[in-house]
């Protein structure tokens, strides 16, 4: 393990081993050893150094009671992802709420043409659209906009789900390069396949997140990120469902499977490199 970052020091008589037992499972990749006459734990990555302090703090608080199984593993109380461990995720939430008020709310209806993939201009009671002409943003941008009070409580919900383990195990800067690149594949995907249209939505960057979430563990089991088969069968099937025009013909409109699909198959790809970059750093 290289890179190591000190997260606490205390007396070498302290047992930390249910406080590393807890880690490994919450896939925090950690060594402890003696230092200086103390009891030093260190982290693999400096974002994780803040979280592992606080956890640390609420365990000798009485906040979350860690105790060891026969067989060494943790069992405790589990502390559910607070909103400081994953910042970068609630501020996607965030704009994506922001994105929906530009459809739904008249008074900022005249901004959305700003963040569509393709410029567009209402002609005769049609969309005209346009190119991108050096609009870099929009190959980003239409991840924050939704149609829909379904689409956004959907994406909302399982960006939360997803994104907020994935950020305290990987970090606020992974997760925020994690999103730039899924989002623009995804996008670029979508145009791909429907040309110039109007579509949005962070369902893309969910299944991206997905996506990662399933590969990366294999490769780096300390990453305890991995989505249940019953969830991994639900957002599959569903996405079979929306690519067989299923979910379309139940009345929920139109469905944006090329971003979905694409974003998918790219978490899968940044799973595997993340994972297996893991490994041999933790080696």
């Amino acid at each position: 393990m290289t890179a190591l970052h000190h997260a606490l020091s205390v007396d070498v008589e302290e047992d930390l081993l249910p406080l590393s037992a807890l880690l490994r499972q919450r896939g925090i990749v950690h060594r402890v050893f003696e230092e200086g006459g103390r009891q030093v734990l260190a982290v693999e990555l400096a974002t994780q150094v803040e979280p592992v302090r606080h956890l640390y703090q609420v365990w000798r608080a009485g906040g979350v009671r860690i105790e060891l199984g026969d067989k060494g593993r943790s069992v405790s109380n589990p502390l559910p992802v607070n909103w400081r461990d994953a910042p970068v995720t609630l501020a996607l939430i965030g704009l994506s709420v922001l994105g929906f008020g530009l459809f739904y709310l008249p008074l900022l209806n005249s901004f959305l043409p700003l963040f569509t993939f393709s410029p567009f201009t209402i002609v005769q009671g049609r969309p005209l659209f346009g190119t991108l002409d050096g609009e870099y943003w929009r190959l980003l941008t239409p991840a924050f906009l939704h149609f829909g009070w379904l689409h956004i409580v959907f994406n909302s919900l399982w960006l939360w789900e997803l994104g907020g383990k994935l950020e305290r195990v990987t970090g606020h800067l992974n997760m925020f390069g994690l999103f730039l690149v899924i989002a623009v594949v995804s996008n670029t995907s979508q145009y791909m396949v429907s040309g110039p249209s109007l579509f949005g939505g962070m369902s893309g960057v969910v299944y991206g997140l997905l996506g990662f979430s399933w590969v990366a563990p294999l490769l780096q089991p300390a990453w305890r990120i991995q989505p249940s088969p019953a969830i991994m069968l639900f957002m599959v099937g569903w996405l079979l469902a929306c690519m067989l025009g299923v979910v379309e013909g139940l009345g929920f409109g139109a469905i944006a499977n090329a971003a979905h699909l694409g974003g998918l198959l790219c978490g899968a790809v940044l799973g595997a490199l993340f994972g297996l970059i893991s490994r041999e750093w933790a080696q």
